[in-house]
């Protein structure tokens, strides 16, 4: 017999708490596809992506602390990496929260249901979910589509077979520190793990398919990046892998670049080549639901999905493959479930976005290449952190901050921050931008600590040449 639900949530990350203490007068149904080793209860951002991606980050900075104590007179040394206490410690913290989320959906709350198993769509809000004990079959008069994403591999020969590749779900629960790992990728993924592992001792070479490492971000960013990772990486742009294959401990990768073919021989390869959304692992198209050429998960400003009574959200259905997005559009799909005579808006103007590798880069609107391709007018200015009074303290002398902006009017259309803290620094320019604050107005109308490092956001908005 069909199981009858008022709400299912499919998947237990950014959806989970949309199911809150408001729905207790709702019968919910919350589906997560499986366990795992490691368990999956919280989704991406808890269990392989922006959590113990970040605790690890803090790790390698710490481990960095040598290189950067020579240039200010103070000599240290890194003695040695424990890797399995680094991994342990902050693995020990996320796993036991992933079970406990589990345990509260399970055991909290008499009008939720938790069903462990892979949902599937067989028509217009009605799956089937493959439980332990068989398949179960639900239907609901509301559905949430809160997936996520997962790795995407390409199709390259031998790949498969050459057992023991890793990707960001995998690499971080390795047994020991490779004395030489390879990643396949350029974006976020690849420059953080980059990071990581070659602050903790291991030798990092860098495969892009493109000219530049982080190619989305603004030109200089991208570029400033690119030099500074060739001084610590071995990084090989412009190069395609054509097969990978296994050789005793080894892995023996073939490559194509602009001197021809080459032979990289490496312990572990990480491949970081982008995202795809789980929609196909549910099978939207069979619920219905419209998809992008990409596999997302077609949805209007409201989070609604072409199919009435299903909503999307994520990975799954966002461009924007960043937890704050998602949890954003999760609180939209929350109220717009309690009160569908008022109806609510993702507000996705600027959207923000940061990667942690070394240096920090963070960024909001538009790109100066951005600007110039839609034709909009625009200034811009830069000013580096050795240009402020903290910034010599650092003896930072690669860092900078970018702004852009509308010349008749001061509209803060952009801003791009590479260097320590850029992800801190950039929130006010987000604000800024959000309610309206024109870059003068920023700039002159409040106080900026002295000699602190948002004097970098400061002097970058009175650089520039407004009217």
């Amino acid at each position: 017999m069909d199981q009858q639900f008022d709400l299912v949530v499919i998947g237990s990350g950014s959806g989970n708490p949309i199911a809150d203490k408001r729905f207790a007068d709702w019968k919910v149904a919350i589906v997560e596809k499986g366990v795992g080793p490691f368990g999956s209860f919280g989704g991406t951002c808890l269990n392989v992506g922006c959590i113990p991606t970040k605790m690890f980050v803090h790790t390698a900075d710490t481990a960095r602390a040598p290189e950067h104590g020579a240039a200010l007179g103070v000599d240290l040394e890194l003695r040695g990496v424990d890797w399995p206490a680094v991994r342990d410690r902050i693995f020990g913290r996320i796993d036991p929260l992933a079970a406990g989320g589990e345990r509260y959906r399970a055991t909290g709350r008499e009008n939720v249901t938790l069903y462990r198993g892979r949902a599937r769509f067989t028509g217009e809000r009605r799956l089937v979910v493959d439980t332990a004990d068989g398949p179960v079959t639900i239907t609901a008069d509301q559905v949430v589509v809160a997936v996520g994403s997962r790795p995407d591999i390409p199709d390259t020969p031998g790949l498969d077979q050459a057992l023991g590749y890793h990707t960001s779900d995998t690499v971080m629960r390795m047994d020991r520190l490779p004395r030489h790992l390879t990643i396949l990728g350029s974006g976020f993924v690849a420059t953080e793990m980059a990071h990581v592992f070659s602050s903790l001792g291991v030798e990092i070479s860098v495969i892009a398919r493109s000219e530049l490492l982080l190619r989305h971000e603004d030109m200089d960013v991208a570029r400033r990046f690119t030099e500074l990772a060739r001084d610590r990486w071995d990084v090989r742009l412009n190069r395609k892998l054509l097969s990978a294959a296994r050789q005793g401990d080894k892995l023996l990768l073939d490559l194509e670049g602009p001197a021809g073919a080459e032979l990289l021989e490496t312990d572990e390869l990480l491949v970081a080549t982008g995202r795809r959304p789980n929609s196909d692992l549910v099978d939207a198209a069979a619920g219905g639901l419209a998809l992008h050429p990409d596999g997302r998960v077609v949805v209007d400003e409201r989070q609604a999905t072409s199919v009435p009574g299903v909503w999307a959200l994520g990975d799954v259905s966002s461009p924007w493959q960043l937890k704050h997005v998602a949890n954003h559009e999760a609180r939209v799909v929350q109220h717009n479930l309690l009160h569908p005579d008022d109806l609510r808006a993702s507000d996705h103007r600027y959207v923000p976005h940061a990667v942690f590798s070394s240096p920090r880069i963070a960024s909001v609107g538009l790109t100066e290449q951005e600007a110039q391709a839609a034709g909009r007018a625009y200034v811009t200015a830069i000013r580096e952190y050795s240009g402020i009074a903290y910034g010599w303290a650092m003896e930072d002398t690669t860092s900078f901050a970018k702004v852009l902006a509308d010349p008749a009017t001061g509209e803060l259309l952009g801003a791009h921050i590479i260097g320590p803290e850029a992800p801190a620094l950039i929130q006010p320019l987000i604000q800024a931008m959000s309610f309206g604050l024109d870059a003068r107005s920023m700039a002159r109308g409040q106080y900026w600590i002295h000699p602190a490092m948002p004097e970098v956001v400061e002097n970058a908005l009175l650089d520039l040449p407004l009217d």
